[in-house]
C-alpha cells in the first residue's frame, strides 16, 4: 500500500505538460532582514501563520519538521529542538521578533523552546550561515517566530477570536482566545492560550529498551528484567511523556508622523513530564554490571517532571530621522527571566513497600535551571537611492545557573556586543546582498573538582574544606568576525541563480566550556573544555530556482567547512586525539584521572558514559531538491510537489557526526476550492546507516499526515474556520536519530484532531 502510495504521487507530480503562464508573485516582508529581499528563494522559508492556527498543536521543531532542510531532536512531544542542515543546539537561534529567546533549551536536551506559537503572523527560517544577513547569525541558521504583540500598524476594526482544539492521541484539549483592537490612538493586543495534554500513546512494541539492545553483551541473569520490561511496552503509552502550557501575552503600541513606539509583555508557564531519566547510580538498585539507564525499573513509580514560567518584557520602536545621513532608527530592547526546575514526585506507594526505599526517593531535590538576560540594540538606516545600507549594534548581558542535586554546571555570565554592516545593492548583471559581523565576546566561569572520599582526597583539595572541591576560574575573552555574500541573476524570465559564500565565526557556549557533572537526559557525564577554540565555518551554496506559474522546481546544494567543530563524545569510543587528552588531562582537570578509576565505587557514575566536548575539523554536505505542478481541478486547484533533502557530515579522520539525521523524501498534494482546504503529506525517511561513535542504526519510516480546513463566512466580517487534522495515520513506528532516548521514547502513534477557531 505505501509503496503503490509513493509511486502514484510521483508519477502524478513529474506529468507536467502544458506549461503555461506566470502568476504574479505576492509580496512577502522578511521582517528580520537587513537586507532588501525582492524574492523567496532557498535558503528561505516564510511560513504563514494560518499553517500553525489550523493545524495540531505541538512543539515549534515538530511544526516545521515536514520542510526541506529542516528536522528535530525530539525528547517526547514537549521537546523539539530545530536541526537546520544537520546542525542544532547552540549553532541554532529562536528568535521572537527578530531578538534571541533567552531560555535555557541550550542547557540540555530534555528543555523545550519556549516559544507561544498562538496567534503568529509567519515564521522566517534561514537556512545555513548566510542567516547572518537575516539576524543573529549563526552557522546553522535562524529561526524566527513573528506576531503583531507590538503592532506597527494600526489595527482598523476590533477583533476577538476564540479557539479549540481536541487530539486524541494524548486526550489533549487546549482553548485560546485573542483580543486586537484601537483604544484611543493605541494598539492593544491581548492573548491567551491553555494546553493540557496527558501522556501519549505509540504503537505495540515501539519501546526498545537498553536491556533489549544489549542483550548478547549482558552475562547475568535477566529474567526478573523481562517481566518488567514488556509490561512498560504493553501500556501502549510513554509514561511521563505529558504536557501542559499556559501563555499569556499583552502588547500596546502607538503610530506616529515620526514612527512608532510598543511595550509588550508575554509570560509562558509549563509542566511536562521527562520519559526517559539515566541513574548514575545503578549499583546501588541492583545492577551490578552498571547498565547505563538503570532507573527505569526501580523507580518505575517515581514522576520526573519539569516546570518552567518565564516573563518576557520588550520594548521596539523606530524613529524616522530623514537626515542626510541617517534616514530611521529602529531599536529594540528585552529584558528575560527564565528558569525551569526539574523536579522527582513520588507516586503513592502500595503499605507493603520498603519504607528504606521510599526515603531513598524522597531524597532527591529539585534542580534549577535559570536564565537572566537583558538585549538591547538599534539598526541604522543608511540607504541611499542606489543601495540598502544598514549599520546594526547589539549588547547582551546573560547569565546562566544550575542548582540543585543535578547541576551539572557552575553559574557562568556572557556579555556580547555587536557591530554589523549590511548591503544590497542592484549591479545590473546581479543582485548583490553583503553582511559582516565583528562580535566581542566575554564568557566567565568556572570549574570544580568534585571531592573525592579515597586515598586521593588529599590531592583533591580536601584542605579547603569546600564540598566541590577545588574551582577553576576562567575568562573568554574574544573577538569573531563573519561575513556572508550572495549573488543573483536572472538566467530567464522564469529561472534564476543565487551564489551564496558565508565565513562565521562561533565561540564556544557556556556548557561546551564549563560543563562538568552527571547529564541524566542524556545518560552520560559529560565534560566540558574551558580551552576549546572557536568554530569557523566556511560555507559555500548554490540555488537554481524555476517557476512559470503552473510548474516550479528548486535545487539547493551546499557545502560547509567546519574549523574545530565542537561535539560531545563518548569517551569509550573517542577516535578526536583521546589519547592525546587524556595525557593532558590532569592540566585541565586536576586528579580526574584517579576521579575517573573510582567513580564507579566512590560516586555511582559507573552507569553513565563518560563523555568529553572535543573538536575537529568536519565537512557538511547536501543537498535539497523540490518540484510541483498545479491543476485546474473542478472548481478548485490541485498541487503536487515533491521534495528531497540530504545531508552528510563527517569528521576529518573520516567518522561519521553523531546524531545527523537521514535522507527524507516528502510528498505533498494540496487542493484548494474558494473556502476549502486539504492536504495531505507524507514524509518518507529512509534508514540512518551512516553512524557515530557508540551510536547505532536507525529504521526507516513513514509518516502521513492529512488536514481538512473549512472556512464558513458569518454575518459581517466574521468566520469559523474549522479543522480536522490526522497525523501518523499509518501508526508508525517512528524514532528520530538526532534524539538521545530513540529507543526509549518514540513519536507519538496516530493522532486525530478536530479544532475550531471562531473570529468575530
Amino acid at each position: 500500500m505505501k509503496k503503490f502510495f509513493n509511486a502514484v504521487i510521483v508519477l502524478i507530480a513529474f506529468h507536467s505538460i502544458n506549461i503555461i503562464s506566470q502568476d504574479e508573485v505576492e509580496e512577502i516582508v522578511v521582517t528580520s532582514a537587513f537586507i532588501d529581499t525582492s524574492e523567496i528563494n532557498n535558503p528561505l522559508y516564510v511560513i504563514d501563520g494560518s499553517e500553525f492556527s489550523d493545524g495540531a498543536t505541538t512543539s515549534l521543531g515538530d511544526a516545521i519538521d515536514e520542510y526541506l532542510g529542516l528536522s528535530i531532536a525530539d525528547y517526547g512531544s514537549a521537546v523539539g529542538q530545530p536541526i537546520i542542515r544537520g546542525m542544532s543546539g547552540p549553532r541554532v537561534k529562536i528568535l521572537k521578533n527578530g531578538v534571541v529567546n533567552r531560555d535555557v533549551s541550550g542547557l540540555g536536551v530534555d528543555h523545550l523552546n519556549d516559544v507561544d506559537l498562538n496567534d503568529i503572523s509567519q515564521v522566517e527560517i534561514v537556512k545555513g550561515p548566510s542567516s547572518l544577513l537575516y539576524a543573529n547569525g549563526t552557522i546553522g541558521g535562524i529561526i524566527n517566530v513573528v506576531d503583531d504583540l507590538i503592532s506597527t500598524k494600526n489595527f482598523e476594526i476590533p477583533e476577538v477570536s476564540v479557539g479549540y482544539e481536541s487530539q486524541s492521541v494524548n486526550d489533549g484539549n487546549s482553548e485560546f482566545v485573542n483580543l486586537k483592537g484601537n483604544v484611543g490612538g493605541f494598539n492593544v493586543n491581548f492573548g491567551y492560550k491553555n494546553t493540557d495534554f496527558g501522556n501519549y500513546d505509540v504503537p505495540s512494541g515501539a519501546v526498545i529498551h537498553s536491556e533489549e539492545e544489549h542483550h548478547d553483551d549482558e552475562d547475568h541473569d535477566e529474567d526478573e528484567h523481562h517481566d518488567d520490561e514488556h509490561s512498560e511496552e504493553d501500556l501502549g503509552y510513554i509514561n511521563n511523556s505529558d504536557f501542559a502550557v499556559e501563555a499569556t501575552k499583552f502588547g500596546v503600541s502607538k503610530l506616529t508622523d515620526w514612527g512608532y513606539i510598543g511595550f509588550g509583555i508575554d509570560n509562558l508557564e509549563s509542566v511536562y513530564g521527562i520519559p526517559f531519566h539515566g541513574d548514575e547510580h545503578g549499583d546501588e538498585h541492583g545492577d551490578e554490571h552498571g547498565d547505563e539507564y538503570g532507573d527505569e525499573e526501580e523507580h518505575g513509580e517515581e514522576r520526573i517532571f519539569s516546570t518552567t514560567d518565564s516573563e518576557t518584557s520588550s520594548i521596539r520602536g523606530s524613529y524616522n530621522v530623514n537626515g542626510s545621513l541617517v534616514n530611521k532608527v529602529d531599536f529594540t530592547y528585552r529584558d528575560s527571566d527564565y528558569s525551569l526546575t526539574e523536579a522527582h514526585a513520588e507516586e503513592e506507594h502500595h503499605e507493603e513497600e520498603d519504607h528504606e526505599e521510599e526515603e531513598e526517593h524522597e531524597e532527591h531535590a529539585p534542580t534549577v535551571f535559570m536564565n537572566e538576560a537583558v538585549e538591547y540594540g538599534a539598526t541604522f538606516d543608511i540607504s541611499n537611492d542606489s543601495s540598502t545600507q544598514k549599520v546594526v549594534v547589539n549588547f547582551v548581558d546573560e547569565d546562566n545557573s544550575i542548582v540543585g542535586e543535578e547541576a551539572f554546571m557552575n553559574p557562568a555570565n556572557s556579555e556580547e556586543f555587536t557591530i554589523g554592516y549590511y548591503l544590497s545593492k542592484d549591479l545590473g548583471t546581479f543582485d548583490l546582498d553583503f553582511g559582516f559581523r565583528l562580535d566581542q565576546i566575554e564568557r566567565s566561569g568556572s570549574v570544580s573538582e568534585e571531592e573525592h572520599e579515597d586515598d586521593h582526597g588529599d590531592d583533591h583539595g580536601d584542605e579547603h574544606g569546600d564540598e566541590h572541591g577545588d574551582v577553576d576560574y576562567y575568562n573568554i575573552d574574544d573577538t569573531t568576525s563573519s561575513f556572508a555574500i550572495t549573488l543573483g541573476r536572472d538566467l530567464s524570465d522564469n529561472l534564476g541563480i543565487s551564489l551564496g559564500y558565508a565565513s562565521v565565526e562561533r565561540l564556544p557556549s557556556s556548557i561546551e566550556l564549563f560543563m562538568n557533572g552527571p547529564h541524566m537526559a542524556t545518560g552520560r557525564f559529560e565534560v566540558g573544555d574551558p580551552n576549546l577554540n572557536s568554530e569557523t565555518s566556511n560555507n559555500f551554496d548554490i540555488t537554481f530556482n524555476f517557476d512559470n506559474g503552473d510548474f516550479y522546481a528548486l535545487a539547493s546544494f551546499y557545502i560547509t567547512d567546519v574549523d574545530n567543530y565542537i561535539a560531545l563524545i563518548d569517551e569509550e569510543d573517542d577516535h578526536m586525539g583521546e589519547d592525546e587528552h587524556h595525557e593532558d588531562e590532569d592540566e585541565h582537570h586536576e586528579g580526574e584521572d584517579e576521579h575517573h578509576e573510582d567513580e564507579h565505587d566512590d560516586h555511582g557514575h559507573g552507569n553513565l558514559i563518560h563523555a568529553n566536548y572535543m573538536q575537529e575539523d568536519a565537512e557538511f554536505d547536501g543537498y535539497e531538491i523540490e518540484f510541483g505542478r498545479s491543476f485546474d481541478l473542478g472548481s478548485g486547484e490541485l498541487a503536487l510537489s515533491f521534495g528531497r533533502d540530504v545531508v552528510n557530515a563527517e569528521f576529518a579522520d573520516g567518522h561519521y557526526v553523531p546524531r545527523i539525521n537521514p535522507a527524507r523524501n516528502i510528498y505533498s498534494l494540496v487542493y484548494t476550492q474558494d473556502d476549502l482546504l486539504f492536504k495531505l503529506m507524507l514524509k518518507d525517511v529512509e534508514k540512518q546507516n551512516d553512524i557515530g561513535e557508540g551510536e547505532t542504526a536507525t529504521d526507516s519510516y513513514q509518516m502521513l499526515n492529512t488536514r481538512l480546513t473549512k472556512t464558513f463566512k458569518g454575518m459581517g466580517e466574521g468566520e469559523l474556520k474549522v479543522s480536522l487534522f490526522a497525523n501518523n495515520l499509518l501508526d508508525e513506528v517512528a524514532r528520530n536519530h538526532s534524539s538521545f532516548v530513540k529507543n526509549e521514547v518514540p513519536l507519538p502513534g496516530r493522532n486525530y484532531g478536530l479544532k475550531f477557531n471562531l473570529t468575530f
